[in-house]
């Protein structure tokens, strides 16, 4: 009974999805049937006959003709024959062939796609061909007026175009001829064609538009206003040249000649209607004679500055050599003083070299100005170096001259501090004489030899001639140093001088009742007298602190705010 019905369910299920499957295909010959109706209601033929409206001959007329019967055969064949593709489909559907109407259903939308697809070359095609129209007829109206404005332009002002004016007459003539040609296209039904020459005009048009209106003032430019400019400026060389101006080396004359006969090149051609390149190469030879101007005012004034210049440049290179002249004599009456340092000397012998090369370079100042072999220019730029090498020079010998003085300077405070220190030595032999103390340790005295010495070498190095301060200053700064070391000694050595006596003072108040500490006073003393009084103050120092914990910081304070 279960098997029964499981077959029973089964088949209710196989079937369910057969109409299921069927139904589908049915949905979809009803999408194609749709699709095919849209195609049949559109009005195709009523597009196509808007071309009636223009001249139906030549290819106009056989578009037309090529049009209308791709539509009736869409018509007439093509739908009918998806509607037999429909028929196929159902047919299959109702026998359950599912495979076979999708496929028939499949060819039909291919059929269907490849009618679209003529439909929009057709139309494509029509609406170029109405939009050639269009434009054409719209660019010819257009253009017409232009083509005889240029006519009449070219009529009324004939004289600006001098012998070019035969040649702009004919490309007027070709503009009318392509216009001409227009019409032709028009009148055969190539609209298509008649749209190209329009374009073809169009762009003609506007090139002659563009010669007419730049022209007149290219020919004025070659003709009157550049060769005027040449002319004024061979007629100002020439003035120049005849006043003492140097502009031969500029080579001037040779380019106004290059430039005069390139202006008759550009006039012949401009004779043609023809204008490639002229602006551009009007533009290079104006800017050319406006460098040449420049460079003309630029030697005139080049010129003044040397008659005014120069014998200033003269005068500051005879000053400049005369004041080093008399430093020379100096340093050399210094030198016998001073040693006076290798770079300090090498120095002073470059700003020399300096010298007589600037004299050097007002002779041939001279010669240059008589001999005429160098333009203005070239001197004034000369004159001008030569000016800032002399304020550079006047720089240098300032410094050294500082430098020299300030060996005098170094000497005497050299000799001051000398004096000081000697000073120094008898202060610190007063206090020592006044300290109240047993005597002076014995490496006390040798660290005051030690910084006499050292005061007499300072004294030797600046009785030495020539005087080497380098010398005196290294001998300075070990004396200095060895009279610093002294009186750091020699008061380290009192204040441990004074710190034992404290110490000893102190104690004194254990010594009845301490023995111990008695005999080590008695060995702290002994030393003291004998002038040790860093081991006196340790042997002190140990001994109260053995009874009396911390004493020596107290003692050590107490001392220290006494000497505040």
């Amino acid at each position: 009974m279960a098997v029964v019905v499981g077959i029973i369910l089964a088949i209710i299920v196989c079937l369910t999805i057969a109409l299921i499957v069927r139904k589908r295909v049915y949905d979809q010959v009803d999408h194609i049937e749709k699709w095919k109706l849209d195609i049949t209601d559109r009005d195709v033929a009523k597009q196509i006959g808007k071309i009636k409206t223009l001249n139906l001959s030549g290819e106009t007329l056989e578009k037309f003709e090529e049009w209308k019967e791709e539509w009736e055969k869409i018509v007439t064949k093509s739908l009918p024959d998806i509607e037999k593709y429909l028929m196929d489909a159902e047919e299959a559907a109702d026998r359950f062939l599912v495979p076979k109407a999708n496929k028939i259903l499949k060819e039909a939308e291919n059929h269907l796609e490849k009618i679209e697809e003529e439909i929009k070359e057709i139309i494509g095609e029509l609406e170029e061909l109405l939009y050639a129209e269009e434009t054409g007829r719209g660019g010819a109206e257009e253009l017409k007026p232009r083509i005889k404005g240029l006519r009449s332009m070219l009529s009324q002002s004939r004289y600006q175009y001098g012998k070019a004016e035969k040649q702009f007459d004919k490309e007027i003539d070709e503009l009318e001829a392509i216009l001409d040609q227009y019409d032709a296209f028009v009148n055969d039904g190539d609209y298509l064609k008649a749209n190209e020459s329009i374009s073809e005009l169009k762009e003609s048009t506007e090139k002659v538009e563009n010669k007419l209106d730049t022209f007149p003032d290219l020919l004025k430019q070659v003709k009157q206003e550049l060769p005027s400019q040449l002319t004024n400026l061979s007629s100002g060389m020439k003035e120049m040249k005849e006043s003492g101006y140097r502009i031969r080396h500029l080579g001037f004359e040779k380019e106004i000649i290059t430039y005069q006969e390139q202006l008759k090149d550009i006039e012949s051609q401009l004779e043609t209607a023809d204008i490639t390149d002229v602006e551009q190469l009007l533009q290079q030879i104006e800017t050319r004679i406006l460098e040449m101007y420049e460079a003309l005012e630029g030697e005139a004034i080049a010129k003044n500055y040397i008659e005014q210049k120069g014998p200033e440049y003269e005068d500051s290179v005879n000053q400049i050599s005369a004041t080093y002249e008399t430093a020379k004599i100096e340093v050399e009456e210094i030198k016998k003083a001073y040693y006076v340092e290798d770079d300090d000397m090498e120095r002073f012998q470059t700003m020399g070299k300096a010298i007589k090369a600037l004299k050097g370079h007002v002779e041939e100042l001279h010669q240059s100005i008589e001999d005429d072999k160098q333009s203005h220019s070239e001197l004034k730029k000369g004159i001008e170096e030569g000016f800032k090498k002399i304020a550079q020079l006047e720089e240098e010998h300032e410094s050294f001259k500082k430098s020299i003085a300030n060996l005098r300077k170094d000497e005497l405070e050299a000799r001051d501090k000398l004096v000081e220190m000697r000073g120094q030595l008898t202060d610190l032999n007063r206090k020592l004489k006044k300290s109240n103390i047993p005597g002076v340790p014995s490496y006390i005295w040798t660290r005051f030899e030690t910084a006499i010495q050292k005061n007499e070498k300072v004294m030797e190095a600046l009785e030495t001639y020539p005087l080497d301060m380098n010398n005196v200053q290294q001998a300075l700064t070990e004396a200095k140093k060895s009279i610093e070391q002294a009186y750091e000694q020699v008061d380290m050595m009192l204040d441990q001088a004074y710190l034992t006596e404290q110490v000893i003072q102190y104690a004194n108040r254990y010594r009845s009742k301490h023995s111990d500490l008695d005999n080590k006073l008695k060995e702290a003393e002994r030393l003291f007298r004998n002038y040790e009084y860093e081991l006196s103050l340790e042997h002190a120092a140990k001994a109260v602190e053995e009874i009396e914990p911390g004493s020596l910081q107290k003692i050590e304070s107490y001392q220290t705010e006494r000497s505040q």
